[in-house]
C-alpha cells in the first residue's frame, strides 16, 4: 500500500496566495520601491570604487558583497516576489548592516566619506524596502 502525501504547492490557497503577491510587485509603489532598492544595491557595490575607498579591504568587501546581494534580491522581488516574499527581510536587514558596518568592519574610526556613503546608502535601502514589505503586507490583508 502507498499513501499519497499531498504536495504543497497543488493546494489552491498556495497558488492564489502566489498571485496576490505577483499583484502587490506589480504596483507602481512596489515597482518604484523594488528599482530604488536595486540601485541602491548597485551603487553600495560600487561604492568603493565611486567614493575611493578601495584601500580599505575588508570594507570594499563588506560593501561589494552586501551590495550584489541586495540588487540580486531586488532583482529576485521584481521578476517573483509570490515565490520570494518569504525572503523580503533580508532586505531591511542589510540595509541596517550598510549602516553599522564603516564602524564594526572597518574598526573604531572609518573615514568621513565611507560613513557617509554608507549611512545614506543604508537609510535609502531600509526604508524601500520596508516600504516594499509594508505595501504587500496592506494588500494582503484587504
Amino acid at each position: 500500500m502507498s499513501s499519497h502525501t499531498p504536495d504543497i504547492e497543488q493546494h489552491p490557497d498556495v497558488t492564489a496566495m502566489r498571485r496576490k503577491y505577483d499583484q502587490v510587485a506589480e504596483t507602481p509603489m512596489a515597482q518604484g520601491a523594488d528599482g530604488i532598492v536595486f540601485l541602491g544595491g548597485m551603487y553600495l557595490a560600487l561604492s568603493p570604487w565611486i567614493v575611493g575607498f578601495t584601500g580599505h579591504d575588508s570594507m570594499m568587501m563588506s560593501n561589494l558583497l552586501s551590495g550584489l546581494a541586495i540588487a540580486v534580491l531586488a532583482i529576485g522581488f521584481v521578476a517573483a516576489y509570490g515565490n520570494l516574499h518569504g525572503i523580503a527581510w533580508v532586505a531591511p536587514l542589510l540595509g541596517i548592516w550598510a549602516i553599522v558596518s564603516p564602524w564594526l568592519v572597518d574598526g573604531g574610526s572609518p573615514a568621513g566619506e565611507v560613513i557617509a556613503s554608507n549611512v545614506i546608502v543604508g537609510a535609502v535601502i531600509l526604508l524601500c524596502s520596508l516600504a516594499m514589505i509594508s505595501t504587500g503586507m496592506r494588500r494582503m490583508r484587504s
